[in-house]
């Protein structure tokens, strides 16, 4: 069976090192340990991010990841970019919706799935029909696993008839 090598820190949260710590509390030799996931359970970790329930903000445990572990996921969640702001890395995506209440109607949809999931991302409706997000974990000033699952689980609501005709980038 073909599996994938990754580093520690990239592995599933609940992932252990040899030592019971976690992998990002690693040190040493032990960083540069790697993990090789099956093809099955790289399906569970990266492919079925909107699947997956983010965790407590509070938790103790939770720890930015690291920029190639945000890499990896950003490959899971398509129309999103990182935007590092102020030092901060951020997942930044944008839409065009087709007038100022439908970009109201966008918002109530993403609010639903924010506060199911506890994790909440900042809106903007910029002027009459730019809506853009921007998804990161305020109490790590970074990017969680967390981040990825909202924007995985934003990507799969039915927008269809909220967007205009032309859509707006990442970049804008």
């Amino acid at each position: 069976m073909e599996g994938r090598t990754l580093l520690r820190d990239q592995a599933a949260p609940s992932a252990s090192a040899p030592t019971g710590r976690s992998a990002s509390q690693a040190t040493g030799d032990e960083a540069a340990a790697k993990v090789v996931l099956s093809k099955e359970a790289c399906v569970f970790f990266f492919a079925e991010l909107s699947k997956r329930s983010c965790v407590s903000c509070n938790s103790k445990d939770l720890q930015a990841m690291s920029e190639d572990s945000a890499k990896t996921l950003l490959e899971q969640v398509a129309g999103w970019e990182v935007k590092n702001e102020g030092g901060i890395p951020k997942l930044h995506r944008a839409w065009k919706v087709k007038n100022f209440a439908k970009g109201l109607e966008f918002f109530q949809l993403v609010a639903a799935v924010a506060e199911e999931e506890g994790h909440h991302p900042d809106l903007h409706l910029v002027g009459w029909n730019n809506v853009k997000i921007d998804v990161w974990t305020h109490s790590v000033s970074g990017l969680t696993d967390n981040d990825f699952i909202l924007a995985a689980k934003i990507n799969e609501l039915k927008l269809g008839d909220l967007l205009s005709k032309k859509k707006a980038t990442a970049q804008e």
